[in-house]
């Protein structure tokens, strides 16, 4: 069950990006949200793969800091990347790369061409935000960890992606529990370097933060959850992602093929659980990219 620790550094993990915020004993979802609140991190079981591993939590430790004593607005301090961790990324890059080309949107392609991210080192994340809010508006703020949902949906609204900046655990190279550098660049930067994902993503803050009662804050969660994060189109008669939880993850995009596809329904999307720590088997599928934009713009227009 999650529970939030306030300026805690890795005593513990979160599951890949929850969206939703209703666990028995959590604060109330509409309260205001505060700077402060960017470091209460969410925290689970201690099952993570580097969870016994006193380097890798020192490491995360140190990359944490940076994020809690870091002042909106400021500059980004550089995460001090060992070179085992550029290596992760290049394994992760040369898996992620090929299944990307396979599976990937047409419009995620030509952002991954726009921002040109190393492929032989984790990017600073100074410099990721620095080409995003020249494209798009939107900038990434380093965060320590898996913050509230309503936090991070919230800052959406004003072009803020809150970004998590350690990496997972190099057991695991292909898999992650919850949202790392990778996730977030790879998935959420690349896309916020489209100008039509990018508006989505504000409009979804903008929503959150007049939602009026946590059951309208659950249902655009889930909508969040199966478009932004794990949406799918086709393109060319194929099954193509646009959704970040499926392009930061070549074994998701493989799994996607399998999947239940369903007409894209926003209303019913707003009415179905998910299990985030499972490849999903229910995605909504678009007919295009077009439709989908519009689909979810008109939605998200009318409930403001």
């Amino acid at each position: 069950m999650p529970k939030i620790n306030s300026g805690t550094l890795l005593l513990d993990h979160g599951d890949m990006r929850l969206v939703t915020d209703t666990a028995a004993g959590e604060a109330d979802p509409l309260l205001s949200v505060k700077l402060s609140d960017r470091n209460q991190v969410v925290q689970l079981d201690p099952d993570h793969p580097g969870f016994r591993d006193p380097a890798y939590r020192e490491r995360r430790n140190s990359i944490a800091r940076i994020a809690m004593d870091y002042k909106p607005g400021s500059m980004i301090p550089d995460a001090p990347y060992t070179e085992d961790e550029h290596k992760l990324w290049r394994v992760i890059n040369d898996a992620v790369g090929p299944a990307h080309r396979r599976h990937a949107c047409a419009e995620y392609l030509r952002c991954v061409e726009k921002l040109a991210l190393p492929q032989d080192r984790i990017p600073q994340l100074y410099e990721v935000s620095a080409k995003v809010e020249s494209i798009s508006g939107f900038r990434l703020e380093p965060v320590p960890g898996l913050v509230r949902p309503r936090v991070f949906l919230e800052s959406l609204a004003d072009g803020v992606f809150l970004c998590t900046q350690y990496i997972r655990h190099h057991a695991t190279p292909l898999y992650t529990p919850e949202p790392d550098v990778v996730h977030e660049l790879l998935g959420h930067a690349v896309t916020l370097a489209s100008q039509p994902l990018a508006e989505l993503n504000r409009m979804v803050g903008r929503v959150v933060r007049r939602t009026s009662s946590a059951e309208a804050f659950e249902r655009l969660s889930r909508v969040y959850w199966f478009t932004i994060e794990f949406g799918v189109l086709r393109e060319e008669q194929r099954i193509k992602a646009y959704g970040t939880g499926l392009l930061s993850s070549a074994g998701e995009l493989e799994k996607m093929q399998g999947a239940d596809l369903r007409p894209l329904d926003l209303e019913a999307a707003a009415r179905q659980e998910y299990d985030p720590t499972t490849f999903q088997p229910i995605l909504y599928c678009a007919d295009s990219f077009e439709e989908m934009y519009q689909k979810l713009s008109d939605y998200l227009a009318g409930m403001s």
